[in-house]
């Protein structure tokens, strides 16, 4: 099997998404994220995971979905993008999906300008956005965030 096409499989509002199953460096349960003064509204805040200070992406707000408080039964997904490593604040993960080459359709034959989703993968049960995190933070977004976690004032 292609490792493109091994994808980890989460849940938010009962729709799945994926990410590719390399950037994906672990899933732990949800813990308390102090916010992070002056971070993008994209950001939720930080968390510490071993002793690693992550910031945590609002996945919901970037897809546009209502916002929720959070529940004990919610997870992290702690995820590389090109640029850094980030937590990922999801209802649920459901495990990781290997598929066919054929089963993957690219964002392009879609929509050409669709952002945040690299592709879709045709499951007998319904349709899984393939999430590209590369395109997760602008590039505004990112220097706001490399400021917000900056030692110096």
């Amino acid at each position: 099997m292609n490792p493109a096409n091994s994808f980890v499989v989460f849940t938010l509002d009962e729709q799945r998404y994926a990410l590719l199953l390399s950037a994906v460096a672990r899933v732990v349960p949800v813990v308390e994220i102090t916010p992070l003064p002056k971070a993008p509204a994209i950001v939720l805040g930080v968390v510490n995971v071993q002793g690693r200070i992550l910031p945590v992406v609002n996945l919901r707000g970037r897809f546009h979905l209502p916002e929720r408080e959070l529940r004990l039964s919610d997870q992290c997904i702690i995820a590389r993008t090109l640029t850094r490593t980030v937590a990922l604040v999801v209802d649920r993960v459901s495990g990781v999906l290997e598929v066919s080459d054929q089963a993957v359709i690219a964002a392009e034959q879609i929509l050409p300008s669709m952002t945040y989703v690299a592709g879709v993968v045709k499951l007998e049960d319904g349709m899984v956005l393939i999430h590209d995190l590369d395109q997760l933070l602008s590039l505004d977004e990112e220097e706001a965030l490399d400021q917000a976690l900056s030692p110096n004032p």
